[in-house]
């Protein structure tokens, strides 16, 4: 009698739980089938058009590894896009990192009116990026702002967007307007760090300079190798500004890889060529990703 009692209460608890389990299924479906119809198709078939001629128009037709051969071996404008970007990540994910971190230093003082300046500092990050770049059209033009501020200490400056050696360095300037978005990401590691550690720095004597090499920069490791990695990512895939202020000019010089891949799939109506070439760049992203992880993830301080 015992055993049969028993085994009516698993059968009902197997029957509960399925129940369950249905149930968190129904309420996840909204979500489970945005993932497949609108993430996890889309690059699966980005995969399978990367082996093909497929061109919006016509039937498409499997080429193989064709697409992936002219790329690395016969389009002109992949080794200019990739040299483009590369040089835009290396200095403007750096100056995007330093910025982020001296705004957040000092948003994190107790002063009056802090949360409004913090509110001002992030204020880009909600602004339109095509209203964005409008607004530093203005700036970079050979009588703009920028321009007018620097003829104040003697400097003539350049004609920033017509001038190929200045382009780009303008468009890294822009970028770093935009570190009010890391700004966060380190102002809420700041917030973290007890405060029992700068006490007991005051007691030995240490100063601010010391304080922040010792303690606040060690600390703010988690925050700063998450946001290394995002403004990689974000910096390998720099494409709306570059359009919108250059259009890729003057002379290939601001043509990302990003906007030569834009112009490959809408331009040329190479959909399947477009595709390797996105493939190709998730690769590149997925590896330096993880060479940071491996270098980085070593430095970082967890409490744990």
């Amino acid at each position: 009698m015992t055993t049969y009692t028993s085994g009516k209460k698993h059968r009902k608890m197997n029957k509960m739980r399925r129940q369950e389990a249905l149930c968190g299924y129904l309420f996840a479906s909204p979500w489970l089938i945005g993932l497949v119809v609108f993430t996890l198709y889309p690059v699966l078939s980005s995969l399978f058009y990367s082996f093909t001629n497929y061109n919006f128009s016509s039937a498409f037709k499997w080429v193989g590894f064709a697409n992936y051969q002219v790329l690395f071996t016969r389009d002109p404008m992949i080794p200019i896009s990739a040299y483009n970007t590369l040089y835009f990540a290396l200095f403007s994910v750096p100056l995007n990192l330093v910025i982020g971190i001296a705004i957040a230093v000092m948003m994190n003082q107790k002063i009056r009116g802090i949360r409004m300046l913090r509110t001002v500092y992030y204020l880009p990050n909600v602004v339109s990026i095509v209203a964005v770049s409008m607004l530093w059209l203005f700036i970079f033009q050979s009588n703009g702002v920028l321009n007018a501020a620097l003829k104040v200490f003697g400097v003539e400056g350049p004609n920033w967007l017509m001038d190929p050696d200045a382009a780009k360095p303008a468009l890294i300037i822009m970028n770093c307007w935009n570190a009010g978005s890391t700004m966060i990401i380190y102002l809420a590691g700041l917030k973290g760090i007890p405060t029992s550690y700068y006490e007991a720095a005051d007691v030995d004597g240490a100063g601010p300079i010391r304080k922040f090499f010792s303690i606040t920069l060690p600390l703010l490791s988690p925050s700063i190798f998450y946001n290394t990695i995002i403004a990689i990512i974000g910096a390998l895939q720099t494409f709306s500004t570059a359009l919108v202020m250059t259009d890729g000019g003057p002379v290939h010089s601001t043509t990302f890889y990003v906007l030569t891949l834009y112009r490959r799939a809408f331009q040329d109506m190479r959909m399947g060529y477009a595709s390797a070439m996105a493939w190709v760049l998730m690769v590149v992203t997925l590896v330096l990703t993880l060479c940071v992880y491996r270098l980085g993830n070593s430095k970082v301080y967890y409490e744990n």
